[in-house]
């Protein structure tokens, strides 16, 4: 790894100050002072800043409850984000695994690893999410049937993948589906003639959101919950 990465990644330094810091000679690579920031560290290396010892800090996982009206994104003009609520240290090196529309609430996961978000989210490994779905009208058998099927979404070619449909009430249902289009529940409701009133993600894979989260609460994943060989 470049050495002004490292500093940056494991400090509150920011690219260019870590670049600014290694030009001044503030840091030591096993005990020497090493000058330029394109320079080459592996964990082997010791690696001090002003004389504290600098390591590749660990990938983060966090499990946010997101409340309604605020957007899945790091930054926005107009509106809060998940990252103000998320209140951890070098926010902007995290990303939200699974997005969530304004109007949606429930759990969204933030990590700074890159892969393991992949192997989340990506359609081909078939990770369930789940939904709580609140509708205009009851759901229908037939409408039930069709979202277990698959059903083609307008605009679209190829159908949806089977959902798993548990009605916890005429107007209200679970859905569980393992693709990611765009507006995917709400188009897929649209489709079987209802309309998705209020929706809640309540699950992604294995990961449960923790009830005792109140809106815009986080805390980090468990070991288990990263452990994403878990059926």
């Amino acid at each position: 790894m470049r050495l002004d990465k490292l500093l940056s990644n494991a400090s509150n330094l920011t690219r260019s100050q870590a670049v600014k810091a290694i030009k001044q000679g503030d840091v030591l690579v096993d005990g020497e002072p090493v000058t330029k920031g394109a320079s080459k560290v592996t964990e082997d290396n010791e690696v001090r800043y002003l004389g504290t010892l600098i390591t590749e800090p660990k990938p983060r996982y966090y499990m946010l409850n997101k409340p309604l009206d605020c957007v899945s994104a790091n930054r926005d003009k107009n509106s809060l984000t998940v990252f103000d609520y998320l209140l951890v240290p070098r926010r902007d090196q995290l990303h939200v695994a699974g997005r969530l529309d304004r109007d949606t609430t429930g759990l969204i996961i933030a990590t700074d690893d890159g892969q393991w978000s992949h192997r989340l989210t990506s359609p081909k490994h078939e990770h369930f999410k789940r939904y709580r779905v609140t509708l205009a009208e009851a759901l229908t058998e037939k409408a039930k049937l069709a979202l277990e099927e698959g059903i083609l979404l307008e605009g679209e070619t190829k159908p949806t993948k089977p959902a798993m449909v548990d009605v916890l009430e005429p107007d209200l249902i679970n859905l569980s589906i393992s693709e990611g289009r765009y507006h995917q529940v709400k188009r897929m409701l649209e489709a079987v003639g209802n309309e998705v009133i209020a929706l809640h993600r309540e699950a992604i894979a294995h990961i449960e959101l923790d009830t005792s989260l109140e809106p815009g609460k986080w805390r980090e994943l468990s070991p288990d919950e990263i452990d994403l060989s878990k059926p």
